[in-house]
């Protein structure tokens, strides 16, 4: 199956602790670009996530976002550590002896470092929760840009049978065609009153051929369309390699109008450069 490279996700995970959201987005790009916004307590994740991404993705501008929500009635629970506020007080008690200096301020006990903490929760443990969550939030985001693929994928197969059909229509009209043209090459003889022998004409029918001839960008044509189905069937990070078959697909249109002898084959070459164009616009979506 193949996957766009355009994409979307979010992801909300809540816990004792309060919430986790997470948010991703992508975007097409030559290559894989990665970019996090992430809250200061969790910038230490950054180059985990980022080896991740390039685990599970090839190509994409993929911008992730991390919102962090903590329950506020836990952080307002304070920890008061009394063993240090004792040993705090008794020595604040007897440096006011030693100096006869004024009574000991309770606040002043709570300030000092390590008597008062907040009852906050384990950060090890909050990342690997917020990591599980990314998983979940990956896995929709990826089966997004596979949800876009196959409507590209759909497209292109569309696109393909167009091709198909009108490289048949080129194919089947070519006789009527040449014959056209030697009854047209031989009615000016006629109007121009030259006389030339049979077999003159049919040297000039040969030469004619000859230019004229698209066999061989037809079967061309008709195994790059099979390729091309190839692709798509085996799926995967494939939008580079199709983008080179486009290459070789407007190759064989323009060289086919440009041997079109006939107002229906020129035609026809035209729609096979709409068909190619308009798989190529779709084909930049594909990682």
């Amino acid at each position: 199956m193949i996957q766009s490279m355009t994409g979307y996700a979010r992801y909300e995970h809540k816990a004792d602790w309060g919430s986790a959201t997470w948010e991703i987005r992508s975007v097409n790009q030559r290559y894989l670009e990665t970019y996090f916004r992430l809250p200061e307590a969790f910038r230490s994740l950054e180059n985990t996530l980022r080896e991740q991404f390039r685990k599970k993705l090839q190509r994409g501008k993929v911008e992730c976002k991390l919102y962090i929500h903590m329950d506020e009635a836990r952080q307002t629970e304070l920890n008061i550590n009394e063993p240090l506020a004792k040993s705090v007080i008794a020595g604040a008690k007897w440096v006011s002896q030693q100096s006869a200096a004024g009574q000991l301020n309770p606040i002043d006990v709570l300030k000092w470092p390590g008597v008062v903490s907040n009852d906050e929760q384990d950060m090890d443990e909050v990342q690997k929760e917020v990591l599980a969550a990314l998983d979940k939030a990956t896995a929709d985001f990826i089966d997004n840009r596979k949800s876009e693929g196959s409507a590209i994928d759909r497209m292109l197969q569309e696109r393909l049978d167009g091709v198909s059909t009108r490289v048949s229509f080129v194919r089947e009209r070519m006789p009527e065609v040449m014959q056209w043209q030697r009854d047209r090459l031989q009615t000016r003889f006629e109007e121009a009153k030259v006389e030339l022998d049979p077999q003159r004409i049919e040297q000039e029918m040969v030469m004619l051929a000859q230019k004229t001839d698209v066999a061989e960008e037809l079967d061309r044509l008709d195994a790059h369309v099979e390729e091309a189905r190839k692709i798509l069937k085996k799926g995967g990070p494939c939008g580079r390699r199709l983008d080179f078959m486009m290459q070789e697909f407007n190759r064989e249109a323009n060289t086919l109008a440009s041997k079109s002898i006939n107002a229906d084959i020129t035609a026809a070459a035209v729609e096979l450069k709409v068909l190619i164009e308009q798989m190529r616009e779709q084909i930049q979506n594909i990682e």
